[in-house]
């Protein structure tokens, strides 16, 4: 198959190998996105005056049979193929004759493949969003189901004072709402069409931008031609911070995970299927599917350096750096599509320990209800502080293991509708 910029001498093999590199297969992932940016483009062509209405619709029809078979998954590329526009091109001209050669007419590889990242970009952000809902939802569940749990809250690793299962659920949910609000963010950025700039500079045809806009769902476009081409890496560059984002969190819930489940903590387990053995120790249930959470998420949060490194030095315009950036990005989604879904099944399993308090090392966690509770009969605060702290070094201080929280966002008031209409609101720009 020769190349859609073949000039009549052939490549060495070496260098042709090495600058395609994993190209093809990752490539397969914009295949649908790739026809589909060409049909929206043939139509403009037709529009404008560069394609008959009759080629058109042929070129269209057969554009749909490969988008069926990439559906079906029997679409693959040529042995000699070098990415999915050339496979694209070839198989129409193979089909069609020359007909299938005029696709091309006003466009570059480089806004074609800047297109088909955009598009692959807001397909797997909707996924996010719908895996970030639904870990949302199940997580506001739980604290509501446990509002009424207490458990010990820690700083620095010290028993401090008196948290809830409400409040520990409830606090992730609401985590989750800043980090779709970063998510919406990428969203943005890669809603803006970059068909039309071709190679960076524009074209001599009079197409019509506006018009592939709205065919591929665009809300904008990214205007200016140039920085259409600019927009390469820094769509990839800011999602891979949202995911970031998702990711702290989840590593923060798997290490909470992996030390409540612990045998000095025992504040939750899981069933014996969802944890794993050891090889000489018969008692052991290891965390290990949180363990993995946590170390993948380590991973993720690395995405943004990496990029960004990826991405310095660079002028204006096209280089072939940015080819890498597919090798770096596409693995991560699908990283991040398992670990939220790995998240949310074992969270469906939890159960909680309802009797951690009854545990006298706890006592000291009411020593500032204590304190509270005597402010509140007309003792300074700094004379109740002392004299509860009196009782706690001479052994005296008895605890009462009750908690009168009423503020928003406290154990007692954990206002769980107020951080759904937050969530609702922060997911609602990614359509």
């Amino acid at each position: 198959m020769a190349k859609i910029w073949d000039k009549g001498f052939d490549a060495n093999k070496q260098v042709e190998a090495f600058t395609v590199g994993n190209d093809r297969e990752l490539d397969l992932r914009l295949a649908k996105h790739d026809i589909k940016g060409s049909m929206a483009h043939i139509r403009m062509l037709a529009a404008i005056g560069l394609l008959d209405a009759d080629e058109e619709i042929v070129l269209r029809r057969e554009l749909e049979v490969i988008l069926s078979e990439v559906e079906k998954g029997s679409f693959q590329l040529d042995d000699d193929a070098e990415d999915i526009h050339s496979q694209v091109e070839a198989m129409l001209t193979k089909r069609l004759g020359e007909m299938g050669k005029k696709i091309h007419s006003g466009r570059s590889r480089n806004d074609q493949v800047l297109l088909d990242i955009k598009l692959y970009l807001k397909e797997e952000i909707r996924q996010i969003k719908e895996e970030m809902l639904q870990l949302f939802d199940l997580l506001q569940s739980l604290s509501e189901r446990h509002r009424e749990v207490l458990l010990p809250g820690y700083t620095h690793l010290q028993i401090a004072m008196p948290s809830s299962f409400g409040l520990w659920f409830g606090a992730y949910a609401e985590t989750l709402v800043d980090d779709m609000h970063s998510l919406a963010a990428a969203w943005r950025v890669a809603d803006q069409n970059p068909l039309g700039s071709a190679a960076g500079y524009g074209s001599s045809f009079p197409i019509d931008r506006e018009m592939t806009t709205r065919e591929l769902g665009f809300s904008t476009m990214a205007y200016n031609v140039i920085a259409a081409q600019m927009g390469r890496g820094k769509s990839e560059r800011i999602l891979a911070q949202a995911m970031a984002n998702i990711a702290s969190t989840l590593n923060r819930l798997a290490a909470d995970n992996c030390l409540f489940l612990s045998g000095n903590f025992g504040f939750i387990s899981y069933p014996s299927e969802l944890t794993t053995g050891s090889s000489i120790m018969p008692h052991k249930k290891n965390p290990d599917v949180w363990e993995l959470i946590r170390g993948h998420s380590n991973r993720l949060q690395s995405l943004p350096n990496e990029i960004t490194l990826m991405t310095t030095n660079l002028q204006h315009g096209y280089h072939r750096d940015y080819q890498l950036l597919k090798e770096i990005l596409f693995p991560a989604i699908e990283t991040l599509h398992r670990l939220l879904q790995m998240t949310r099944f074992m969270l469906e399993h939890i159960a909680v320990n309802r009797e951690i308090l009854d545990d006298n090392k706890y006592d000291y966690l009411f020593t500032v209800e204590e304190v509270n509770q005597r402010v509140l009969q007309g003792i300074p605060f700094r004379e109740a502080y002392k004299e509860v702290g009196r009782e706690v070094e001479e052994g005296t201080f008895h605890a009462r293991k009750e908690v009168h929280h009423t503020h928003a966002g406290s154990i007692g008031n954990l206002c769980t509708e107020e951080i759904r209409k937050k969530m609702e609101m922060a997911s609602h720009p990614i359509q």
